[in-house]
């Protein structure tokens, strides 16, 4: 019996879509080259590790239960090792010429996973008060949609400040995460009172880099020019 029109098409869609997955990974992994790399390739297994990271991180932060012990060293460790890798894995890929749409989609997510993950980890453990979690989310999620929105329109340039402000994101994170403050008895207040002005210092970088791309975008939006209405 032969199926219906409707039926047949989805069929060969997905079938399509195979194809498209199963071509996608051929091509190179780790060698340097012209040819089209591979989606399986090493700097896009790295991310992916990354991505993974994320759930056992998280895990690990709460399975401590605010008791500052072992399980929340390891935990801290864990997450100071995947936000390090962040500038690994773009490295492979423009040192060795293995950039793909995979990697440039999944590389802002990582990084958006891991902070996030961390953020409100550290606010339901009650380490850190929610408004500051929710003023760098609603940020780097705000930023991270509008820039997927207009990249098919423009290039929007990338803000100046925006590796110092992950940079001191993943200072203070880690800082919030490692309780030194409790191994430093003598001189907690001392301690507590560093990781809060790194916070600081991150959270004023994340509302000025964010102020400062949209004032970009505007800026390129005004010098691009419209196409006649119709």
């Amino acid at each position: 019996m032969a199926l219906p029109a409707g039926d047949d098409s989805t069929i060969s869609a997905r079938r399509a879509n195979v194809i498209k997955a199963r071509d996608s990974m051929r091509g190179r992994v780790s060698s340097k080259g012209d040819t089209p790399a591979s989606n399986g390739n090493v700097a896009n297994i790295v991310t992916v590790v990354r991505i993974l990271l994320v759930p056992v991180f998280v895990w690990l932060l709460f399975l401590d239960n605010h008791e500052n012990g072992v399980w929340r060293y390891v935990a801290a460790a864990l997450f100071i090792l995947a936000i390090a890798t962040d500038g690994v894995d773009g490295k492979l890929a423009r040192g060795r010429n293995l950039v793909t749409n995979v990697g440039i989609i999944l590389d802002p997510i990582a990084d958006k996973l891991l902070i996030g993950g961390a953020l409100v980890s550290l606010s339901i453990l009650g380490d850190l008060p929610w408004w500051v979690t929710i003023v760098i989310l609603v940020r780097e999620l705000g930023i991270t949609v509008f820039r997927f929105v207009v990249i098919k329109k423009r290039v929007i340039p990338a803000s100046r400040g925006g590796k110092l402000k992950t940079v001191f994101q993943s200072i203070a994170i880690s800082l919030f995460l490692v309780p030194l403050y409790s191994l430093f008895s003598a001189i907690s207040q001392g301690v507590l009172w560093f990781d809060w002005i790194i916070m600081a210092v991150a959270l004023v970088l994340t509302v000025y880099t964010g102020i400062e791309y949209l004032v970009q975008a505007w800026r390129v939006s005004r010098q691009t020019p419209q196409a006649p209405s119709a």
